[in-house]
């Protein structure tokens, strides 16, 4: 028979209050576990596990702190926005996308190709959840309010989890580490993503795993699977969890159905939906630069960069590494393992938003591994299981000085420099509606009312606007803008009808090919 909760008690105490519930024979706040061996897991078949004790918790100051986040993460990303510093094309799309399902039509996006369906590229239909904001405030910035809000979220359900579980102060001091780690804040720093929606989804996943709220575990797992196809696999590897903690049926049933959802998503719904008739993801595993690579190669590459090495030191060594301590830990593994075999460099590192997902992850399985650790027959564990908490949250600290919210420090992140006023006067250029061929740097502005292509990426379409950023990073330098722009569409005429800085907007002269 285990005991749970049981500081101060011994046989001989009276007991005037007894009451048998489901968790056991409760003796005041005390709980004789009737079902359980001494391992505090049913039937003794899974791995040992400290006894659950759950600390009070309440909602206000986590609601705080939250506040505070997500106040802190959208400041960053508006200012990026306004400034005009997108660092890639994808907010562009996931408006684009957004806006697709708020008008009740097939989510397509153009950035892509003309007529692309998303869907055909990765599969993300719970961002429609999006939608209801999108009708309000039909801008960009809503995702980027909404992706702010969603992390702040998660960092209430870490920090009252590892509070219920530990006691003390050691909630907020998780939520201040988990809030200011290095993977929310490059994914800020991202703009959005759809992963914004797993975040506080997988939070959920961990937080009723610690707490034995098995049901619960399965209910939040299934959603995962339509945030993105790779999700299955962790929806699996939860499942897997779940049998390692003695719920065998549950746990096998939920691992077949994440790796059938995986297998469905790759096989068959992405393909059926994407002009070339395949999931174009395997050719980041299978090629490099063009260059076919063997599976071989690939598993022997997994740590062949210093660049992997120091994302993974990082990515435990910000829960002082007390993460690998617990099972919890394993939810990390498919992510990695296809960013790790992938032959992008992109996927690598610290940047990005690729490791916001494994966050909530790490800090509750921190949290699991110091609730262990506690009981260790190691004097030199326990101590070091009591200063995890305030180590994680100064380590946190300390990185901030180097990770993106810094800048927040900074007078000149405020200031609007000419760059800025040259491209709003672009944008002041291009009548809403027009049909836009554009670079990276206007997109996400011009998405919310305009049809926008990306540059190069829309022959035959003979846009009536062509606008380009001379500053952005060509391979090769524009020397004659409106020569480049009947390059791209040799069907059209363009001429100049605004030069701001390096912004230069040109408009067709002549009828859309068809319409004569």
């Amino acid at each position: 028979m285990a005991l749970s909760g049981l500081a101060g008690f011994d046989g001989r105490d009276r007991c005037d209050d007894r009451k048998l519930t489901t968790e056991g024979l409760r003796c005041g706040g005390i709980v004789l576990d009737l079902d359980q061996s001494e391992t505090g897991v049913p039937g003794g078949q899974a791995p040992e596990r400290a006894a659950r004790t759950e600390h009070p918790a309440p909602l206000r100051p986590y609601l705080i702190a939250a506040a505070v986040l997500c106040a802190l993460y959208f400041l960053y990303g508006y200012l990026r926005y306004s400034h005009f510093q997108s660092p890639s094309w994808d907010l562009g799309i996931f408006e684009q996308e957004v806006r697709a399902y708020a008008g009740f039509d097939a989510p397509v996006v153009d950035i892509k190709g003309p007529g692309y369906l998303i869907l055909g590229d990765h599969f993300s239909p719970v961002v429609a959840l999006l939608v209801p904001l999108y009708w309000i405030w039909p801008s960009a910035v809503a995702l980027l309010f909404a992706q702010a809000a969603l992390f702040a979220g998660s960092a209430v359900i870490v920090g009252r989890t590892v509070q219920q579980m530990l006691g003390g102060r050691s909630g907020l001091c998780v939520t201040v580490a988990y809030g200011l780690s290095w993977g929310l804040q490059e994914a800020v720093k991202a703009d959005f993503h759809e992963i914004a929606l797993a975040v506080p989804l997988i939070a959920l996943v961990c937080r009723a795993l610690l707490m034995e709220r098995w049901r619960a575990v399965v209910l939040w797992s299934l959603p995962l699977v339509l945030v993105k196809e790779d999700l299955g696999i962790t929806v699996a590897v939860v499942g897997g969890l779940l049998a390692l903690y003695g719920r065998r049926l549950q746990g096998f049933l939920l691992a077949a159905f994440g790796v059938f959802a995986f297998a469905l998503t790759v096989l068959v719904l992405i393909p059926a939906a994407s002009s070339a008739g395949t999931y174009d993801y395997w050719k980041k595993i299978e090629e490099n630069g063009g260059q076919e690579v063997s599976p071989l190669d690939s598993v022997l590459g997994v740590l062949d960069s210093s660049v992997k090495l120091e994302m993974l030191v990082f990515l435990v060594g910000i829960t002082a590494f007390m993460a690998l301590r617990s099972p919890l830990i394993l939810l990390v593994l498919p992510t990695l393992g296809w960013r790790l075999l992938s032959q992008d460099s992109n996927h690598w590192g610290m940047v990005w938003h690729y490791s916001a997902i494994l966050m909530p992850v790490v800090f509750l399985a921190m949290a699991d591994g110091i609730r262990r650790s506690r009981g260790s027959k190691r004097p030199w564990l326990v101590s070091y299981a009591n200063v995890a908490v305030p180590m994680a949250a100064a380590v946190a600290v300390a990185l901030t000085q180097h990770l993106p919210l810094r800048d927040l420090l900074r007078p000149e992140t405020y200031r609007t420099d000419a760059r800025t006023h040259a491209a709003e006067a672009a944008l002041d250029a291009i009548p809403v509606g027009a049909r836009v061929e554009t670079d990276i740097t206007l997109m996400a502005h011009l998405t919310a009312d305009r049809t926008v292509y990306w540059i190069g990426g829309a022959p035959g379409t003979a846009p009536d606007v062509v606008a380009i950023n001379l500053d952005f990073g060509w391979s090769r330098p524009i020397d004659d803008p409106v020569k480049y722009a009947e390059q791209l569409h040799p069907e059209a005429r363009y001429r100049i009808t605004r030069e701001a800085g390096s912004f230069v907007v040109m408009e067709r002269t002549t009828k859309v090919p068809g319409n004569d």
